[in-house]
């Protein structure tokens, strides 16, 4: 088994075997789940394809199968499956023990947020993964002053972000101190915290907040 195949093992399996107890019953989400895993990384994957394919980043062969899919290895592809299940089941899990409410929320705040997000776009436009993160961030920004204020002013939004993140930076460490995952200099500013890319920080805001978003979007309206 491939270094980063036994990654996403360890990110699904307990999410995975906890599934169909009763506590849970995380399987009745599937609908949800689904639209979320094929919309959001759907695109993610796209961009994964067009930004490896450009040489933005590259996957080390001595951590993964050899087994590629169009040109991503398989483990990469299975990662925007493991991801998701893990962090919704966890989001399904907080719902149960969280009691709701409102936190602090401005929209000229997320305004203003996405107003810097598009000037780090433009000032760093020559790294094409700064250039690109950036401006998704800040469109992700611009929806969260618009659109999206039932997720932003949810205490329970900012628990779940704050211990995705968290493990996020556990497995993230793994895939970019081996590394499994190599980058390009010119695509990145170069800034790392540990061996984590800074744009690594946003990737994943993003990332996971469209996943909760697409996935609340699909189980609030049934």
């Amino acid at each position: 088994m491939s270094v980063y195949l036994t990654i996403n093992l360890f990110i699904i399996i307990f999410p995975l075997l906890l599934t169909f107890l009763p506590e849970f019953k995380f399987y009745q989400k599937f609908k949800p789940l689904l639209f979320s895993i094929l919309l959001v990384g759907g695109f993610f994957l796209l961009w994964d394809m067009l930004a490896t394919l450009r040489g933005d980043w590259s996957f080390n062969p001595l951590y993964t199968g050899g087994i590629q899919v169009f040109n991503l290895p398989l483990e990469e592809v299975l990662f925007f499956v493991a991801v998701p299940y893990s962090c919704l089941f966890l989001y399904e899990g907080l719902v149960k023990i969280i009691l709701e409410k409102q936190v602090f929320y401005n929209r000229y705040l997320y305004f203003v947020m996405a107003g810097l997000a598009f000037l780090a776009a433009f000032i760093f436009a020559a790294k094409s993964y700064s250039l690109i993160i950036f401006m998704l961030t800040g469109i992700l920004f611009l929806a969260g002053g618009l659109w999206l204020k039932k997720i932003f002013s949810s205490l329970l939004f900012w628990v779940w972000l704050i211990l995705v993140m968290l493990l996020f930076i556990i497995f993230n460490y793994f895939l970019t101190s081996l590394p499994v995952v190599v980058y390009n200099p010119n695509a990145i500013l170069g800034l790392r915290i540990l061996t984590i890319p800074i744009e690594d920080f946003f990737y994943n805001y993003s990332l996971l907040t469209l996943y909760l978003a697409a996935y609340l979007f699909v189980r609030t309206s049934r």
